[in-house]
């Protein structure tokens, strides 16, 4: 740890692990602002599918509970967001904060956003390979999960394999250079003092949590929510392709039945859950925290 660097505090965890709730909890107490590092909250329009809190926009920042959170709602769900993009963005968002004389928190369960912007990684730039793409295009699901686990194994286990869009991205990358798309990824010079702090649950509540919440997304207007952006935006819009939204395509071409699709999501949800540990688990500096008092506490020492 490296005391003359400004200091950052990242809380992590999987879907569902209480993330919000405790990094609510904690940049009220400390005065803090929050960053978010969520993939699918990136997105405006998709709410109850991204368990996204409800806010007002006030000076550039969405205020839930009064407290500032950057990086929530800014692009639309055609458009494609990349963790390069976060980084550059995030950065400028955290030199604000300190400019404040505040300590940034970083909260989410997108690993990639969290690495990237912490250890200040070089997100690998590969030329667009048109004819590459294409075949890539043309395989099935089952087709690009097989082929990315027999040549980057590494990234198998830790992307989204119902990603068609990722799984692509990952392949054009090993297949262009001859490198893992997750070693592809180079650290630069260090820029912050860190403290990790993860949620740890135990697995059967955690996915408890998970199917509790998507029967309650359910009831208040997932369907609706899903309908309207795909007929707004297409099934084919780079969002769409996301865990709470796709498990529904089926379902609106009366393939399957709403129980499939609800059985569906938590299953996905679940498998999510679980890939998001095993990315968390490879960063021996997360200090893993089973209450809110023991997060604090670390918090309170961090910040002396």
């Amino acid at each position: 740890m490296n005391k003359e660097l400004p200091k950052i505090i990242v809380i992590c965890g999987p879907t569902a692990s209480g993330k919000t709730g405790w990094s609510l909890a904690l940049a009220k107490k400390f005065n803090s602002e929050i960053i978010s590092a969520d993939s699918r909250q990136i997105y405006k329009e998709m709410n109850i599918g991204t368990a996204k809190e409800s806010g007002v926009w006030q000076k550039g920042a969405y205020l839930i509970n009064k407290i500032p959170h950057y990086l929530i709602d800014t692009i639309y769900p055609n458009e494609i967001y990349s963790a390069a993009q976060f980084s550059v963005e995030a950065k400028n968002v955290v030199k604000n904060i300190y400019k404040k004389k505040k300590t940034p928190f970083i909260v989410g369960g997108t690993g990639l956003y969290i690495d990237v912007l912490i250890n200040n990684f070089s997100i690998p730039e590969v030329k667009p390979n048109l004819v590459l793409r294409v075949s890539l295009e043309e395989k099935s699901l089952v087709e690009l999960q097989e082929l990315l686990k027999k040549i980057d194994p590494e990234t198998y286990q830790t992307i989204d394999l119902k990603n068609k869009r990722r799984l692509s991205r990952a392949l054009e990358v090993v297949i262009t250079t001859g490198e893992s798309f997750k070693n592809k990824q180079q650290k630069g010079k260090k820029l912050f003092n860190v403290l990790y702090i993860g949620i740890d649950l135990p697995r059967e509540i955690l996915y408890d949590r998970i199917n509790t919440r998507i029967d309650e997304q359910i009831k208040t207007g997932l369907l609706g929510e899903v309908e309207s952006l795909a007929n707004k935006y297409s099934w084919e819009s780079p969002a769409m392709s996301g865990i709470g939204y796709r498990q529904f395509k089926d379902y609106f071409a009366g393939l399957i039945t709403l129980d499939k699709a609800k059985e569906d999501l938590k299953q996905a949800t679940r498998q999510y859950a679980k890939r998001q540990l095993t990315w968390f688990k490879r960063n021996q500096e997360i200090n893993w925290c089973k209450s809110l008092a023991e997060a604090e506490k670390l918090v309170q020492n961090f910040l002396k």
